[in-house]
């Protein structure tokens, strides 16, 4: 079997907050809780294991969600009515705007533990800039 990715551990202050922020705003579920994480399951069936960090620091990470056109419209319209702004780049860049990168859309927004979050409807690369 080739690779795949399977999970990855999303680092929080509050896993069960922070598992159904992400989950509503992208029309996903929160899964049971198993052993100290709380997953969050793609379409493509990759976990978001997350777990509470502790006292310590959160190291901000990067995450990318491919979604379809529609998709993109109402995960956009919940990042608005929820008042949490997004950019047109990571840095981040273009304040409550959106990019065209490659012919789809995309945009990013800041989770409650500093990850970056993003959504896409075209993979990098795969069309004219």
């Amino acid at each position: 079997m080739p690779a795949e990715l399977n999970h990855t551990i999303v680092a929080a202050r509050d896993k069960h907050a922070s598992a159904t922020w992400l989950a509503e705003l992208l029309g996903l579920d929160v899964g049971a809780q198993y052993g100290p994480f709380v997953p969050v399951t793609t379409h493509n069936g990759v976990d978001l294991d997350y777990a509470d960090a502790g006292t310590g620091e959160i190291t901000s990470q990067h995450y990318a969600f491919l979604v379809a056109e529609d998709e993109f419209d109402a995960i956009l319209a919940r990042i608005r009515d929820a008042g949490i702004t997004h950019y047109a780049g990571p840095g981040p860049q273009g304040p409550g705007e959106i990019n065209t990168e490659d012919g789809g859309r995309g945009t990013y927004f800041i989770d409650p533990d500093g990850h970056v979050m993003e959504i896409l409807t075209r993979p990098y690369g795969s069309g004219a800039r």
